[in-house]
C-alpha cells in the first residue's frame, strides 16, 4: 500500500538539512530502485523553486510499504530526523487516483 510521509521542518533548519541531504537522498534512491517511490521532494519556504537562504518548510514522500508500521519505522529512521531537521513527521495511508 502507498503511504504519505510529511515532514515539517524546525525553524532555520537549512544548514542541518544540507548536511544530512546526501544520506537522505540515498535512502530515497533505494526506494526508487526497488520501484516503491512514487514521489519525493521538499517544500520551498518561499514561492520559488530555489528558495536560497529561506530554505524549506518540510518534505513530502509518497512510497509503497508493506504496512503503516513499516512506513512509520522507515520515516523514523530518516537522516533528517537524526539531524534535527524535522520537528514532526506524519505518516498516513495514501490512495493514488491520478495519474493511473
Amino acid at each position: 500500500m502507498l503511504y504519505m510521509i510529511l515532514g515539517k521542518d524546525v525553524a532555520d533548519s537549512l544548514e542541518k538539512r544540507l548536511a544530512a541531504r546526501p544520506e537522505h537522498l540515498a535512502r530515497l534512491q533505494a526506494l526508487q530502485e526497488e520501484g516503491r517511490l512514487v514521489l519525493a521532494g521538499p517544500f520551498p519556504a518561499v514561492d520559488s523553486p530555489d528558495p536560497g537562504d529561506a530554505g524549506f518548510s518540510g518534505s513530502l514522500i509518497v512510497a509503497e510499504f508493506a504496512s503503516l508500521n513499516d512506513a512509520e519505522i522507515w520515516a523514523a529512521g530518516d537522516p533528517y530526523m537524526a539531524a534535527g531537521v524535522y520537528e514532526h513527521v506524519t505518516v498516513k495511508p495514501f490512495k493514488q487516483v491520478l495519474p493511473s
